[in-house]
């Protein structure tokens, strides 16, 4: 499918964006293992989430989605039912390591498989710390590493004190998520702040998990406990159209009830750093998470130097921090984010590959990219990769570049926004 986009100036809007991603992964999971039935409003119904809810189902758990509200008929920490067949994760990373966790700790043996692309990204930073608690986790051997499909075979789980060599929020929550089951408390030790969703909803539900500046303390419970929870707007998401509203020309836009948990918030920091003119208001909070409606106008930035523990607070949003950095005056440098490698793509390579086809001034590092400022981007034809937040990255660039951009197999943004063509649209009548 191909999407074609041409440049538009004076968008002037209030907007809503899905349900954060990460946090309704994680409603469906906990809701699964916790007792009681779980209610979720502003579910995120993309392609990832729902190969979460469909894996539970296998497992024996009764799921119903109405639009964007869904119900979970929780079957308790030991609940959960030996599938009939191998359970698919489709194309989310996040189903495939969170979901490890928890099946580490079952009474039965799981096959789990991915697509293409999930069988290229390496189990093994989640396989090693399960495999130290006592899991027992088999896949497919190349290079010295360990691949999808793998098969997971239940045992008791021990307690364990790990750091964590990379930072990383998936595998941590893998981790916290087998030490439910422990026989011990679980100590982690991270490198830098990741996104702590998985800390802040467990807690909600009734673990016991703390924190000590960067250890955060695991210890094993008896019952979770359902509860009801709003799903924020998605900071990953809103970031889009922020970006439109500070590159484009006369430009306002409000996006509504956007989840802003200060392990998120790194894309507005730099984005402030840049110069742009970003106002949070209506602030509140939502089961245990911080919302507020985020108001952004045409800006004009200047470059910046992006690394350290920032880059944790922002991985999934540097694609389109890049696009912002193309309109900047001088040098924006990224730096210490190797973890884009890794993602659905090598998005280090995918972001300088189709940025450059649109003029932009780009070069790759081993670690980041470097991206000098340039008086215009011009419209091509971008491929996505099948990867969605290359998809939108190029779209919104293309929102402020001469000519006409064609997007190919656009249709890979429905993973995490599947209206996210049709809001671009709207702006452009």
């Amino acid at each position: 499918m191909f999407t074609k986009l041409n440049k538009i100036s004076n968008i002037k809007c209030n907007i809503t964006v899905p349900g954060d991603k990460s946090i309704s992964h994680r409603c469906v999971m906990f809701g699964s293992i916790a007792k009681g039935t779980t209610h979720v409003s502003n579910f995120l119904t993309g392609a990832d989430c729902m190969s979460t809810i469909d894996c539970f189902i296998k497992m024996g758990v009764d799921i119903k989605v109405d639009s964007t509200n869904v119900t979970i008929q929780g079957k308790g920490l030991n609940g959960l039912k030996p599938p009939k067949e191998m359970l698919n994760v489709n194309n989310s990373g996040t189903t495939l390591r969170l979901i490890t966790g928890i099946l580490s700790a079952q009474k039965f043996t799981t096959q789990i498989t991915g697509d293409s692309s999930i069988q290229k990204r390496p189990m093994d930073r989640v396989s090693v710390p399960l495999s130290l608690m006592g899991a027992d986790i088999q896949g497919t051997q190349k290079y010295g590493k360990l691949f999808a499909p793998i098969t997971i075979t239940g045992k008791k789980l021990n307690g364990i004190n790990y750091t964590l060599p990379m930072a990383s929020a998936q595998v941590k929550s893998s981790i916290i998520l087998a030490s439910l089951y422990a026989n011990s408390q679980t100590i982690i030790t991270e490198p830098e702040p990741t996104r702590d969703h998985t800390e802040i909803l467990l807690n909600y539900m009734g673990a016991d998990i703390t924190k000590e500046k960067n250890k955060i303390i695991c210890r094993p419970v008896k019952e979770l406990y359902a509860k009801d929870i709003n799903v924020p707007a998605d900071i990953s998401s809103a970031a889009y159209f922020i970006t439109a509203g500070i590159i484009c020309p006369n430009s306002e836009i409000t996006i509504k009830n956007v989840g802003v948990n200060p392990t998120r918030t790194g894309i507005i920091d730099v984005l402030n750093d840049m110069g742009a003119d970003i106002k949070l208001s209506n602030q509140n909070q939502s089961a245990g998470e911080l919302t507020a409606d985020i108001t952004v106008k045409t800006s004009s930035l200047k470059g910046t130097t992006i690394y350290g523990d920032i880059i944790p607070r922002l991985i999934d949003e540097l694609p389109i921090i890049a696009v912002a950095a193309c309109f900047a005056k001088g040098t924006t440098i990224i730096k210490d984010a190797q973890e884009l490698k890794v993602k659905e793509t090598n998005r280090i390579k995918t972001v300088v590959e189709e940025l450059s086809k649109m003029g932009a001034d780009i070069k790759e590092t081993d670690d980041g990219m470097i991206i000098n400022g340039v008086p215009k981007l011009n419209g091509a034809f971008i491929e996505s990769h099948n990867d969605h937040r290359i998809a939108m990255s190029c779209a919104i660039a293309a929102l402020n570049a001469e000519g006409e951009t064609t997007i190919n197999n656009s249709e890979c943004v429905d993973i995490s926004f599947p209206n996210f063509f049709e809001l671009l649209n709207e702006q452009n009548k």
